[in-house]
């Protein structure tokens, strides 16, 4: 059975932040992106971006506020939630035995694509972050500009309609984050909401998205 994204894509956040006893993490900040828009935060190291991604995602329950995608209230556990949300939130889990391919027709399989052309789309979305000529290898062969490409099309290859990004352009040349800004603004073109934190001025002008600026937290 087809596991498809059932929620639209709005995103809200209300007066959330984040404190663990007296050590604050995240000052409230209100967040609102609907489909086919960018909403890119930005802020010093320890303003909270992160935090805030993952309370968007429901990883992460706020001390304060509200969080919700598609109306529901943000929570990871929820069905609905998991098939909605696509994030690329710190280091995704891979297998030292399966290739980038392999790893692709997993998730794009797993996520009830037709698993006879899941190996196609796979390389196709390598192809589109211009390492498709590393299909075979393996994850622990990469560099660090070609893994965080990697990173992005196990985030790209499952089915949503929002994606959170955190600071996707980490590691990568001048070239290749131009490539993603192309690939990022096809999918928001396409209707998708993508809340991505990010510090690089050129992909988000590229992106031409609205702007959070997060106060330091400390």
């Amino acid at each position: 059975m087809s596991r498809t994204a059932e929620l639209t894509g709005e995103v809200r956040a209300v007066g959330v932040s984040k404190s663990i006893d007296t050590t604050t993490l995240l000052r409230p900040v209100d967040v609102a992106a609907d489909p086919g828009q960018c909403v890119v935060l930005r802020g010093p190291n320890g303003s909270g971006k992160t935090t805030l991604l993952r309370i968007i995602g429901g990883l992460l329950e706020p001390t304060t506020g509200t969080a919700s995608v598609g109306g529901r209230p943000a929570d990871e556990r929820d069905p609905a939630i998991r098939a909605c949300v696509a994030a690329l939130i710190g280091t995704p889990t891979t297998y030292r035995d399966l290739t980038l391919i392999d790893h692709l027709v997993l998730v794009d399989s797993t996520w009830g694509h037709d698993p006879a052309t899941s190996d196609e789309r796979g390389q196709a979305l390598l192809g589109s972050l211009g390492i498709g000529d590393l299909d075979d290898r393996f994850p622990h062969e990469l560099s660090s500009g070609q893994e965080q490409l990697f990173r992005l099309a196990l985030t790209l290859t499952r089915p949503s309609s929002v994606l959170l990004l955190d600071e996707p352009e980490q590691r990568l040349d001048t070239t290749k984050r131009q490539v993603v800004a192309g690939l990022l603004r096809k999918q928001v073109d396409q209707g998708a909401t993508l809340v991505m934190a990010c510090h690089d001025p050129d992909l988000t002008a590229a992106l031409a998205p609205s702007i959070v600026d997060l106060a330091p937290a400390r």
